[in-house]
């Protein structure tokens, strides 16, 4: 499996219709280097498979309805892929990757100017905001991976993990890793509750609780209530780059 370079302007997969009129392949003589045709299929694929299993499930998805939504044949898919499971992570891995860059640039700035509590907040709510502006990913990733084996399940929790790194800031002691662990699995369980049972529009709605849920170990239960009213974020919801109509 490839490592892909994320920046904040790389598509979430989902974020756009796997036949993109912008990044069809024309026919005919072309001096189009042959890397730039694959990686156009497999960004096409990519959203292909993630609106496909969202819409079918996973163990329904064919490969053939994968290409079908993005517009690529099944001899180029597995040119890229060694079949659905390898698509499904790469899928996976390359999406979880934006949505962490996201956070990561959310917390960033906000903690140029404000403190922990802030920029926790900031990247919580691109979390949240995300998901909900791309709800085939948010089914892709949060639901149908159960459905994937026992190597979903290894990339999920590796990607859980990768989210303790909004907690080294945290003010007081460390805390220990079991318990940053509980505090990510309860935000994850809750966000999953949500995608299942169709309510993923609804996300954004979580930032106060979640934000609370989060931050009450290291704030105590009545600093960490404020989050409880803290007025709603101003401004647009954060979201994905590319992000069309759903």
């Amino acid at each position: 499996m490839s490592e892909t370079t994320i920046n904040e302007s790389v598509p979430l997969p989902g974020a756009r219709a796997g036949r993109d009129p912008q990044r069809a392949i024309k026919r005919g003589p072309s001096r189009v280097p042959p890397e730039v045709v694959a990686a156009t299929q497999r960004d096409r694929l990519f959203d292909g498979l993630v609106h496909t299993v969202a819409a079918k499930g996973y163990a329904n998805a064919r490969v053939s309805d994968i290409c079908q939504a993005a517009g690529v044949t099944r001899p180029a898919f597995y040119a890229l892929f060694d079949g659905k499971d390898e698509a499904f992570l790469l899928t996976y891995r390359h999406g979880t990757g934006v949505l962490l860059k996201l956070m990561e640039q959310a917390y960033g700035d906000a903690r140029t100017t404000g403190d922990w509590r802030r920029a926790t907040r900031a990247a919580l709510r691109v979390l949240l905001d995300v998901l909900a502006g791309v709800p085939a990913f948010a089914t892709m990733a949060i639901v149908e991976i159960e459905a994937v084996g026992p190597a979903a399940r290894a990339e999920r929790n590796a990607l859980l993990r990768r989210f303790d790194q909004f907690f080294a800031e945290a003010p007081g002691p460390a805390l220990p890793g079991e318990l940053v662990g509980a505090i990510v699995g309860g935000i994850y369980a809750t966000i999953y509750r949500y995608v299942a049972s169709g309510r993923v529009t609804e996300l954004p709605d979580l930032l106060p609780v979640v934000s609370y849920f989060t931050m009450v170990p290291f704030l105590g239960r009545e600093e960490a209530a404020r989050e409880l009213v803290t007025p709603p974020p101003e401004g647009p919801p954060a979201t994905a780059p590319c992000t069309f109509s759903q």
